[in-house]
C-alpha cells in the first residue's frame, strides 16, 4: 500500500471516530434528559446525518447501549477520583453515593433504560465499578467496626445498588424531591451497613 493511500485510510478512520464520538456525546445528553429522543434528533445534534448515526450503531438499541456504557465508565472515573480509599469508611461510602447522584443529576432518564435492557451480564459489567468500590469500603468499615459484620459484602452490595435504583425510580416518578432522594438513600445505606448513630451529615 503507498503513503497516499495508507494515509487516506488513517484519515477516514479518523473521520469515522470523530464522528462516532460526536454522536455518541449527543446521544448521552439528548437520551440522558429525553428518553424518547428520535435516532433523527440525535444525528441533527450531532450534526451528521441519520444515515451516519446507522452506520456506526446499527439501531437506537445499540446506540443507547453504547451511551450507558459511556455513562458507566464516566460515573467509573468519578468514583475513582473520590478518594475512597481516605478518611472514615462512612464518610467514603457517602462519597461514592454522591457519585451515582451526580451522575443521575446529569442524566435522569438513563438508569431506567438501563433498567429496560433486561441484559443481566451487561448490567453486572456496568455495575463493576461501583461492587468493586463497595466490596473494599465495607471490609475496611467492618475492620474498623464502622459497620456490622453480620451481613456479608455481596448481599449489601446488590442491596445498596437496589436501593440506589428504587430512589432513582423514586424521584423519577416524582414520589419524593432529589434532595430527599440524596438523603433518604444515605440513611438507608448507612443503616443497612450498621453505620449506628450516623447521618449523612455525621
Amino acid at each position: 500500500m503507498s503513503e497516499i493511500a495508507a494515509g487516506r485510510r488513517r484519515r477516514r478512520r479518523t473521520d469515522a471516530d470523530r464522528s462516532a464520538a460526536s454522536i455518541l456525546a449527543a446521544a448521552k445528553e439528548i437520551l440522558g434528559t429525553r428518553g424518547a429522543a428520535s435516532v433523527e434528533d440525535i444525528a441533527t445534534a450531532a450534526g451528521v446525518s441519520r444515515q451516519t448515526v446507522y452506520a456506526h450503531f446499527k439501531t437506537r438499541e445499540a446506540l443507547r447501549s453504547a451511551v450507558i456504557d459511556a455513562v458507566s465508565e464516566e460515573a467509573a472515573n468519578e468514583m475513582d477520583a473520590a478518594r475512597l480509599d481516605e478518611g472514615p469508611a462512612a464518610d467514603a461510602l457517602l462519597r461514592l453515593l454522591d457519585v451515582g447522584w451526580r451522575t443521575f443529576r446529569r442524566y435522569p432518564l438513563l438508569p431506567a433504560g438501563a433498567a429496560e435492557e433486561n441484559d443481566p451480564e451487561a448490567d453486572r459489567a456496568r455495575h463493576s465499578a461501583v461492587s468493586d468500590h463497595l466490596d473494599r469500603l465495607l471490609t475496611r468499615g467492618k475492620a474498623a467496626g464502622e459497620f456490622d459484620q453480620a451481613l456479608a459484602n455481596p448481599w449489601l452490595i446488590n442491596a445498596i445498588v437496589a436501593l440506589g435504583h428504587a430512589a432513582g425510580q423514586a424521584v423519577d416518578a416524582k414520589q419524593m424531591t432529589f434532595e430527599d432522594g440524596v438523603d433518604a438513600l444515605a440513611e438507608s445505606v448507612l443503616r443497612l451497613c450498621g453505620a449506628h448513630g450516623r447521618s449523612r451529615t455525621g
